[in-house]
């Protein structure tokens, strides 16, 4: 009989520095008002020089596993999009660091869908017996890859880094994973792109180079917040359905906190009041990989989360891709910095 995923632990880590909107008022031409009404950020959090995505994810794992009981587990997946290095994987060192020895580790490419295409695969190694208890980290450093003179993107995104721990169990359990759904549009890549840097476009100013901007994130915000809202309802609702949820039935909406607005359009469509909605985004900004579990743990200290609760999850991002997945929220205690 296949095993159902139980998610039995959750932990958060935001680095120290906090930049706040007016910080980034005397660094750019914006403001705290301008950046408040559009997007709802009123800081975030990021790296100073040094720190990596890495550094997140094992504080981020070491908190998951502490709220898990502290038993180790035999697979680590690292949603991520700014990875350490372009070659090793992060996810092995971050094992490695965490004491988890000989155990599977890798990388998971999917931006801000990463986590919810991690909780899928999470689930599916799971169901297979491969592997017993899974350790899933989402943890960006969108700073290190942003433009430093660029209006519309650095005001979005803050850095942290978010992680469960699943364990096999049965479907009627606290904590099981419900149905999910996921989907790609390759066509629209150039939404979300770091052009250079890769082997299309190497950093190496030879031949096939691009030029230097290409090395920074860019972002065609007006088409990817259509996308964005069609894609997550449209996921969110086919997960729902799945589960034999009506909208009344959900308990928590945790999407990927993008932009308020975002939210908010993506709420109205599921019939879902805005109280329901898990929002955090006022104090990290755009999280990408980080932001669910982000969310999760914020929204469960809060008791916005509590156990029992049906939570229906959803997130867009670069690619496109996209995803929702349904679950019951089990009693555990996040640990968060």
């Amino acid at each position: 009989m296949k095993k159902s995923a139980i998610l039995c632990g959750i932990g958060a880590w935001l680095p120290p520095k906090v930049v706040t909107n007016d910080d980034l008022s005397e660094q750019l031409e914006t403001s705290d008002e301008w950046i408040r009404t559009r997007t709802g950020i009123r800081q975030r959090h990021i790296v100073d020089p040094g720190m990596s995505t890495g550094d997140l994810a094992v504080e981020a794992g070491r908190r998951a596993l502490k709220s898990a009981g502290g038993e180790p587990v035999d697979l680590v997946i690292l949603a991520t999009a700014t990875p350490d290095h372009p070659c090793p994987a992060t996810a092995p060192a971050v094992a490695h660091r965490l004491g988890l020895i000989d155990v599977a580790a890798w990388d998971l490419s999917a931006v801000c869908s990463g986590f919810l295409y991690g909780l899928a695969a999470a689930r599916g190694f799971i169901a297979a017996g491969t592997a017993n208890r899974v350790l899933l980290i989402g943890a960006d450093t969108f700073s290190t890859i942003l433009a430093p003179g660029d209006r519309t993107t650095r005001p979005i995104f803050g850095d942290g880094a978010g992680a469960v721990v699943l364990r096999a169990g049965e479907p009627d359990e606290l904590g099981a994973l419900g149905p999910s759904s996921l989907g790609s549009d390759g066509s629209l890549r150039e939404l979300i792109t770091v052009p250079a840097g890769g082997s299309r476009f190497p950093v190496n100013p030879q031949k096939h180079s691009h030029p230097d901007p290409g090395r920074y994130f860019t972002m065609q915000g007006k088409t990817v917040f259509r996308h964005a809202v069609a894609r997550m309802a449209g996921a969110a609702t086919e997960v729902r359905r799945q589960a034999g949820w009506s909208a009344s039935d959900v308990d928590c909406f945790v999407a990927h906190q993008a932009n308020y607005r975002i939210l908010q359009a993506v709420v109205e469509k599921l019939g879902i009041p805005m109280e329901r909605c898990a929002v955090n985004l006022a104090h990290v900004g755009n999280t990408a990989a980080a932001s669910i579990p982000l969310a999760l743990a914020d929204a469960a200290a809060s008791g916005l989360l509590r156990p029992g609760h049906r939570a229906l999850l959803a997130a867009f991002g670069g690619g496109a891709t996209w995803g929702a997945a349904a679950l019951t929220w089990p009693d555990l205690t996040p640990e968060r910095t």
